[in-house]
C-alpha cells in the first residue's frame, strides 16, 4: 500500500466533516454538511436534537466522500470519529434512542431533586464546594430525565454520550474511549474509569452503573464496521474503528501539544485553553482535567462557556453596518471587523471586558461586563474590548494552570473560528507574551483523531513520529514585547479587579 488513508469524522456543534487523512497530515479529499438547524428549543435556555441528525449526516458525508475518492477509497486501513462533549443520549436494549439528544449548550436547571445527604453536604461546604455542586446537580442533564421523565430513565438501558452512540450505530458495541466521556456524569478522570460506589462526587449525577458503557484507551480497537453501518455509509466492515477522542482532547493533538510547554487554544463557540501532561492535576480546585488523547496523560482545561459565540452574538446585536458593507464587497463580516480591529489601539482606550455571558462552575455568580466607556468608544472599540476579553480569561485560566501545575508554557497553538484570522493571532501573541503558531489545517480535531489511529496501525512507531510526520507549522506570530508590557499591567492592575469587586453585585438577585 502506497499512501494509507484514515477516514475520520469529526461531528461539531454547527456541521458534520468526513475526511481522508494521509500519514503526511494532508486532508486529501473533505466533505461537510452544515446544519440548517444546529438544534431547537422547546422552551427557553434549551437545546436538543435527535440523535438520528448526526448519524444520517455521518452517512450523508462519508458516502459523498466515497463517491468523490474513487479508488483511494480502498486505500483506507481505520475508521475514526471524534465529536461534540456532554451531549447525552438515552439507548434501549437494541440502541433506539428514547429522547431527543440535550446537547451541550443546554441551561435547562433540575429543581426538585433530593436533598443531599447532609454529610455529604457539609463536606462540600467545607471545602467551599458547596454552591458549585449544587449547580451541578441542577445542570445535568441526567439529573433533569429522572425527575422530570422517569419512565424514559427507567427504560434506559444506557446513558451514552453522542459519541458512545456513534460508536453503537457503527460498530453494533456499546464502547466509548475515555477521552470522550467529558460530560455531567460520574465518571473519575484521574483513573480513566466510571467513578466507584464510595466517591464522594458520584452523588452529584448519580447514573446507575448498569447504564454505563463499556470505556476503552485512546488507540484501542472499538470494533469493526457493522453490516447495517456498511450498508448505510459505505465503509468496508472489514475496516476497524479506533477509539480516539472528544473534539477539543483531539484538537489538542492535532496542533501538536503534547507537551506541557506547548498549550492549544480554541477560538471555538466555547473557547478553551489545555495543554497535556503525563500527572493528573486539577486546572482548578477540584475540578478535574479531562484524559488525553494520549494513553497516561491528561488535558488540564479552563473554558469561557461563551467565547467566540460572542462574536456572534456582537454581529447580530451591533454590526448590521459591516454586515451589509461586507455583502457589497464578497467577504464574511467577520473578515471586515478583523481588519478594523488595526485601527483601534491595545487596551482599547480603557474598554475592559469580562466575557462571562454564561457562569462557569467555579463562577456560579458571574455575569458579563463592560467597563471604561467614554465618549471616545465605537463599535468597533467594544469588538476589540471582546477579543481581548476573551483573552484575558483565558490568560488567567493558564497563569492559574501554570501555578497550580508548576509547568511554563512557551508557546500558544491555535485552532478554531478566530484562529483564522491573522488579527485576532497577532493580538493573543502580543497579550500572552510568547509565539502564537498556525498549523497547516483549520482541521486540528480531525487531524488529531486520525493521528491516533495510524500509529494505532502500525504505521508510525509512536506519536512523537506521527507528530513529526503530519503536523507542520504553517504561520508564526512573533509577539510585541512592549504591546505585551501593557497587557500585563492591563491584566494585573484592572481585568484581575473586575470579578472580586463586582461579587457582590452578582450575587444579589438580578432576574
Amino acid at each position: 500500500m502506497s499512501k494509507p488513508l484514515v477516514l475520520t469524522f469529526d461531528i461539531g456543534t454547527q456541521s458534520t466533516r468526513a475526511m481522508l487523512v494521509d500519514s503526511q497530515g494532508n486532508i486529501v479529499i473533505e466533505k461537510q454538511k452544515k446544519y440548517e438547524k444546529p438544534y431547537y428549543s422547546k422552551e427557553p435556555q434549551y437545546a436538543e436534537q435527535s440523535a438520528d441528525f448526526y448519524w444520517e449526516a455521518l452517512c450523508e458525508t462519508s458516502l459523498s466522500l466515497k463517491e468523490e475518492a474513487g479508488d483511494l477509497w480502498q486505500e483506507v486501513i481505520a475508521v475514526t470519529c471524534t465529536t461534540i462533549r456532554d451531549s447525552c443520549v438515552c439507548v434501549d436494549e437494541d440502541g433506539k434512542p428514547l429522547r431527543d439528544v440535550i446537547l451541550w449548550l443546554d441551561k435547562r436547571e433540575t429543581t426538585d431533586m433530593e436533598p443531599l445527604n447532609p454529610v455529604k453536604k457539609l463536606m462540600f461546604n467545607v471545602v467551599g464546594m458547596g454552591e458549585a455542586v449544587e449547580l451541578q446537580r441542577k445542570v445535568s442533564a441526567c439529573n433533569w430525565i429522572k425527575t422530570y421523565e422517569r419512565e424514559i430513565w427507567d427504560k434506559t438501558f444506557k446513558f451514552l454520550m453522542i459519541s458512545g452512540y456513534i460508536n453503537y450505530k457503527l460498530t453494533g458495541k456499546f464502547v466509548d474511549s475515555c477521552a470522550s466521556i467529558i460530560g455531567h456524569i460520574p465518571f473519575d478522570s484521574k483513573a480513566r474509569g466510571w467513578m466507584k460506589d464510595n466517591d464522594l462526587k458520584r452523588c452529584i449525577f448519580d447514573v446507575e452503573k448498569e447504564k454505563l458503557c463499556e470505556v476503552i484507551e485512546p488507540g484501542e480497537v472499538i470494533g469493526c464496521i457493522c453490516e447495517s453501518a456498511s450498508e448505510a455509509t459505505g465503509i468496508d466492515s472489514s475496516l476497524e474503528l479506533i477509539a480516539t477522542g472528544s473534539d477539543k482532547g483531539c484538537e489538542t493533538l492535532g496542533l501538536s501539544c503534547s507537551t506541557p510547554d506547548k498549550a492549544a487554544i480554541s477560538f471555538g463557540t466555547t473557547a478553551t485553553v489545555q495543554f497535556t501532561t503525563d500527572k493528573y492535576m486539577e486546572p482548578l480546585p477540584f475540578i478535574p482535567s479531562y484524559p488525553a488523547v494520549l494513553k497516561d496523560h491528561y488535558n488540564p482545561e479552563v473554558q469561557i462557556y461563551r467565547g467566540y459565540w460572542l462574536i456572534s452574538w456582537f454581529k447580530k446585536e451591533f454590526a448590521n453596518k459591516e454586515i451589509q458593507e461586507a455583502k457589497e464587497l464578497g467577504i464574511d463580516p467577520e473578515e471586515l471587523l478583523n481588519m478594523r480591529l488595526k485601527d483601534i489601539p491595545p487596551g482599547c482606550f480603557g474598554l475592559m471586558f469580562q466575557p462571562y455571558f454564561t457562569p462557569g462552575v467555579v463562577m456560579p455568580k458571574a455575569r458579563g461586563a463592560v467597563i471604561g466607556f467614554s465618549d471616545i468608544h465605537t463599535r468597533i472599540h467594544i469588538y476589540r474590548a471582546i477579543i481581548e476579553g476573551i483573552n484575558f480569561a483565558i490568560m488567567d485560566g493558564l497563569k492559574t494552570m501554570e501555578r497550580r501545575g508548576k509547568i511554563k508554557v512557551k508557546s500558544l497553538y491555535v485552532a478554531g473560528g478566530g484562529s483564522k484570522s491573522d488579527e485576532i493571532c497577532q493580538i493573543t501573541a502580543n497579550m500572552f507574551g510568547m509565539p502564537v503558531y498556525r498549523i497547516q489545517t483549520h482541521e486540528a480535531s480531525g487531524l488529531g483523531s486520525s493521528i491516533v489511529a495510524f500509529k494505532a496501525k502500525g504505521v508510525f512507531e509512536n506519536i512523537e513520529e506521527a507528530l513529526e510526520s503530519m503536523v507542520h507549522i504553517k504561520d508564526e506570530f512573533e509577539p510585541d514585547m512592549k504591546e505585551h508590557e501593557l497587557y500585563e499591567r492591563l491584566f494585573e492592575e484592572i481585568y484581575k479587579m473586575i470579578f472580586p469587586k463586582l461579587l457582590p453585585l452578582y450575587k444579589k438577585n438580578i432576574n
